[in-house]
């Protein structure tokens, strides 16, 4: 997905996108919220897209919450530390119909070691 910096028109890339797996529509968008508010073009795009959950980014800010019958879904950043937010990844499990969304937090600041038998 395009992101705010990636200058959307000339990225290539799409600001939004809908896909389907395992009777899940999933929506993937970078921005759902300004200053802590849905959009209404975020409104408009939901309330038109009827998913079953929206995976978004933009605030850097873990989120799970409800629009409607919607699971909006950030998981945070897992880059460098940003503003005071912790850092995370996110996971979404499928399981009978259901999503669970849970957001795994990382340590506060990356240690600079690697973790695999190739370093030394």
């Amino acid at each position: 997905m395009s992101g705010n910096v990636d200058e959307f028109e000339d990225s290539g890339f799409p600001r939004s996108r809908v896909i389907r797996r395992a009777g899940v529509t999933i929506g993937i968008r970078h921005i759902l919220f300004e200053r802590g508010k849905l959009t209404m073009e975020a409104r408009a795009w939901l309330d038109k897209e009827q998913l079953d959950v929206c995976v978004f980014g933009h605030s850097h800010r873990p989120t799970i919450e409800r629009y409607g019958l919607t699971l909006l879904f950030n998981p945070g950043s897992a880059g460098p530390k940003r503003f005071s937010l912790p850092r995370g990844v996110g996971m979404l499990t499928f399981v009978g119909g259901r999503i669970e969304p849970r957001v795994i937090p990382l340590q506060r600041k990356a240690d600079g070691k690697r973790n695999d038998r190739h370093s030394r």
